[in-house]
């Protein structure tokens, strides 16, 4: 096996062909690491958008629920004036 022969391959070409399977390995280890980084990163971006659209949906439930008791306040407001100068008639 020299490198001058024929026959078989050279250390160098051996060398260098080690050298790109390791380049190449790397770089496949690099995208897997990547890839799995961004799909945790879309599955926790996912979990905070689902929570924000149940607070979305809350907080206008909340809302509807201020105006009710704003109506309501302003109602029994109006009415229980009226309540008391009855009583006050009487």
């Amino acid at each position: 096996m020299s490198s001058s022969g024929g026959e078989g391959i050279s250390v160098s070409s051996l060398f260098l062909a080690i050298v790109i399977m390791i380049i190449v390995l790397m770089l496949a280890i690099v995208k897997i690491y990547i890839s799995n980084e961004i799909y945790y990163k879309s599955r926790e971006v996912n979990r905070i958008e689902a929570k924000v659209e149940a607070l979305r949906a809350e907080n206008s439930i909340l809302k509807m629920n201020v105006e009710k008791l704003k109506y309501k306040s302003q109602v029994t407001d109006t009415i229980f004036p009226l309540d008391i100068e009855r009583e006050l008639k009487e």
